[in-house]
This record gives structure tokens, C-alpha cells and sequence, in this order.
């Protein structure tokens, strides 16, 4: 079937946005289409430019007889700051106190739009990290990181408290909470990661870091090391924190549960990003 130029254009476009990070060579679409390296050679010019002026992502042209192309998602300042500023504004809401100083975050977690950008912005910082799998702990973390390892191309891994039968066999360590200083535990499938990976720590809240912190020794039990760990809310009272080197998107300064006033601001994204950390 041969294909107009347009039709290329977009079917191409579909194709790359739903296989971000993988090595596509130009005698895949060559063949597909049944045109000329030349022709896709220039259509891929055509959604280069595009991606690029529209802050879609950028398309990577690798050399060589195994070479290709590759698309790596990226999102511009404005874009981010709209998303973290939208982020702060809904977390500011004074309904979403709950008995005990805790927020509501259901809803948020819960809606793909916001989900799905969440997961955008935090890929873009690590879009050119070698990242092998992104881990989180069940389950309130477990919708930003599917969304984060959709536009990294890479597979999820889930902690849990409680081994599942269903699992087979596991790891499992105590880790000390930061917040409770409680000991409590952390399972994890003996198939989940491969020894020598690279891991993205994801989750939704952070407030000392002793759940994140757990996760890093849990890795260390598998020989795997920490590309990255990002967090879409981080607490910022706490007297001590476990964790260092970290990415987030807004950051909770105070919880006035009898004022009923809730104190948001900007995460360290644009800080972490503008250092080149990620």
C-alpha cells in the first residue's frame, strides 16, 4: 500500500510518540511505507523541526549501519511552570484537609490528565538517563510512575508491605519510617529487576524520606543502583531529612489545620533542572 506524503507524516508522528526511547532504523519505515530512505530521511526532518519548535521532544539521529532515530520527550520551562503552578493552586485548596493535618490526593492521582502530565514533566528531566525500570511503592505512588514510565519505554516495578502469593519468591527488609521512626517492611519480587539495573525512584509524597530511603537499600539487596529519584510532593518541615539528592514538583511549607490554610510552593524541578543534574 503506498502511502501519501501526510499520511507518513502522521503515521510516523503515532509511531514515535508511542515508542519513545527506542532505536528506530529508517528501513522500518522505508519498508512500511514503501518509499525511499531519502523521502523518510526528509520526513523525519519535517517532525524533527516540529517536535522541536512545539517543545514536543527532541528526535536523536544515530549513525552507522544499526542506526536510526530516537525520540526522547521534552517539555519547556513554560510548560512545566504551568503544570507546577496549576499543581500548587489545587493543592492550596483548604478542603483538602483531612483529620490529623493530611491532605486528599485521590483525586489527583486519580485524574489521567493531571496524571499523565505529572508523569511528562518528571520524563523529561530523566529523558536522557540510562534508566532500566522506574520503582515505586504501593499504592498511592503507582499511577505517576506507569505515567512516568510511559514516556521513558521502560517497565514498573511495585513495592510492596505484604508479599503476594502471586509474586513468587521475594525480598524483604525493614526500614526505619523518617516521619514515625517506626520499623515497618518492604517486599519486593526476586523477577522484578535484573541485577545491575538502573532505577527511577518515583512517588507521590516524601516527607523525611524513609520510604525512599528503604527502596534504595532494597535495590542495593538486587545490585541495582539509583538513576534518579523523583516525587511529585515534598514536605518541607522536617527536621531531618533521609534523602538528598531528589527531584520534586511542589513543596508543602505548612499544614495549619486550625486555620484551615494549607502553604504551597514550587518543588526544586527547575532548580535541579537548571543545574544539569538530571
Amino acid at each position: 500500500m503506498k502511502f501519501k506524503r501526510s499520511e507518513r507524516l502522521i503515521d510516523m508522528t503515532h509511531y514515535l510518540l508511542d515508542h519513545p526511547r527506542e532505536l528506530v532504523p529508517l528501513t522500518y519505515f522505508a519498508d512500511k511505507y514503501g518509499s525511499a530512505k531519502s523521502s523518510i530521511s526528509e520526513d523525519l526532518g519535517i517532525i524533527k523541526e516540529t517536535f522541536e519548535a512545539r517543545g514536543i521532544g527532541v528526535l536523536q539521529t544515530v549513525s552507522g549501519a544499526a542506526g536510526g532515530v530516537k525520540f526522547h520527550v521534552q517539555v519547556t520551562d513554560e510548560e512545566a511552570l504551568k503544570l507546577i503552578d496549576q499543581l500548587c493552586s489545587i493543592f492550596a485548596d483548604s478542603d483538602r484537609l483531612l483529620p490529623g493535618g493530611y491532605l486528599y490526593l485521590n483525586d489527583i492521582l486519580g485524574d489521567p490528565k493531571i496524571v499523565k502530565a505529572v508523569g511528562r514533566v518528571i520524563a523529561s528531566a530523566y529523558a536522557n538517563a540510562e534508566i532500566d525500570a522506574v520503582m515505586t511503592v504501593a499504592t498511592k505512588g503507582i499511577s505517576i510512575a506507569y505515567a512516568v514510565a510511559g514516556h521513558l519505554n521502560v517497565p514498573v516495578v511495585i513495592v510492596r508491605r505484604d508479599p503476594k502469593v502471586t509474586e513468587g519468591s521475594t525480598v524483604s527488609i525493614n526500614y526505619v519510617s523518617g516521619s514515625t521512626k517506626r520499623i515497618q517492611t518492604m517486599v519486593l519480587s526476586k523477577r522484578s529487576i535484573s541485577e545491575g539495573s538502573k532505577v527511577l525512584i518515583v512517588d507521590d509524597f516524601m516527607k523525611a524520606g524513609g520510604t525512599i530511603n528503604g527502596m534504595i537499600d532494597l535495590l542495593q539487596e538486587f545490585s541495582a543502583t539509583v538513576a534518579g529519584i523523583a516525587v511529585l510532593v515534598e514536605s518541607e518541615e522536617i527536621e531531618e531529612r533521609l534523602v538528598d539528592d531528589y527531584l520534586s514538583l511542589v513543596r508543602l511549607s505548612d499544614v495549619n489545620v486550625k486555620e484551615k490554610k494549607i502553604s504551597v510552593s514550587q518543588g526544586n524541578f527547575f532548580t535541579i533542572k537548571n543545574k544539569g543534574s538530571v
